[in-house]
């Protein structure tokens, strides 16, 4: 049977995935959860979260799955001291999968003006939206959960918007930031925020949620989990959309001795034809995360000087992925020309 969507598409929907909203199971992360859990029981419970980590270990699953225990238990001294299994085919999972419930907003990249696709950032007007549903009166007396999924696409002006709502909360309020990664935060953001770092998930965890949310996966061959990370949504698009040969092509040119012009074409021709959204994002994805695995190995090798050169490379990296996108720059060029900038700064 095929797999039916009844959550909102969004900008990194894989096809035939659900969302993480749509999930009912959270793999990993059991220690954090319990610990939430046993804060909201007993009244110590933060008004602001950011759940830190790495792309696809399950942060906004975590998210809902928190925001799900919150709505379902509105008296906290009466709720469970673990993050229960939700019901899906109960009347709150699916106001919640469907975007509907009332004392929940999910904010992440909107709908682009023109034509199909999604903006390239967390817009201003969509941390507006706070303002307004937090005028509202919880109804039933609940707390209201705002998620912010990813907090660190905002721009500078949205940033700036959320904070305003961080730093007078009302009662009974709790944010929920979701962030691939922290160092993009503004401080006072993080000042006014419990910070959780989720780690990516071991083997085992990675197999269960790969079966899941994909239901006859095979056997995760010990490559595809070293290239993964311990990301599901890595897994994924590995083993479904060719992106372990897309990751394997574009380490070999990198990690070449010399910029291959060529084997730089013939990756740029496969992510960049008009049917290849997904394989487009997960080759910029990668570029990014090389980018910022060589800024963060300077720094902790303590060499600031070239820290802080990688740091920029890795910022122009992802500024030329919005741009390409923002835009509608030629794909072909921008994959040749990102390949090319990483190998001449090796």
């Amino acid at each position: 049977m095929s797999f039916e969507r009844i959550a909102p598409e969004q900008y990194d929907s894989i096809p035939e995935v659900p969302e993480p909203v749509e999930h009912a199971e959270l793999f990993g992360h059991v220690g954090e959860a319990d610990e939430l859990a046993r804060a909201y029981r007993t009244g110590k419970f933060h008004h602001a979260l950011i759940l830190s980590g790495p792309r696809g270990i399950g942060k906004a699953t975590f998210a809902f799955r928190l925001a799900h225990h919150l709505l379902a238990n509105p008296r906290p001294a009466e709720a469970p001291s673990t993050l229960v299994r939700p019901d899906p085919a109960s009347t709150l999972f699916r106001l919640m999968a469907q975007g509907a419930h009332p004392s929940l907003l999910h904010l992440t990249r909107p709908a682009a003006d023109r034509g199909a696709g999604f903006k390239s950032a967390v817009t201003v007007d969509e941390i507006r939206r706070v303002g307004r549903f937090l005028s509202m009166t919880s109804h039933d007396g609940g707390y209201r959960v705002v998620i912010v999924d990813a907090a660190d696409d905002m721009n500078r002006n949205a940033a700036n918007a959320l904070l305003k709502s961080l730093e007078e909360p009302p009662p009974r309020t709790l944010f929920l930031l979701v962030v691939h990664s922290i160092g993009r935060m503004l401080p006072t953001i993080r000042s006014r925020c419990q910070l959780l770092k989720l780690k990516p998930l071991a083997g085992d965890d990675l197999l269960a949620a790969l079966r899941a949310v994909s239901p006859g996966s095979e056997e995760v061959p010990d490559d595809l989990a070293a290239k993964a990370s311990g990301s599901v949504r890595e897994a994924l698009l590995m083993t479904q959309f060719g992106g372990l040969d897309i990751a394997n092509a574009v380490d070999a040119v990198v990690s070449g001795g010399r910029f291959d012009v060529a084997a730089a074409y013939r990756i740029a021709d496969a992510v960049g034809g008009r049917d290849s959204t997904v394989q487009f994002r997960l080759f910029n994805e990668h570029v990014a995360g090389i980018a910022e695995a060589r800024a963060q190995a300077a720094g902790q090798a303590g060499d600031a000087e070239l820290a802080a050169r990688l740091a920029d490379q890795w910022s122009g990296v992802r500024q030329r992925i919005v741009d390409t996108d923002t835009y509608n720059l030629d794909k072909r060029q921008h994959v040749v020309g990102l390949l090319g900038q990483l190998c001449a700064a090796r």
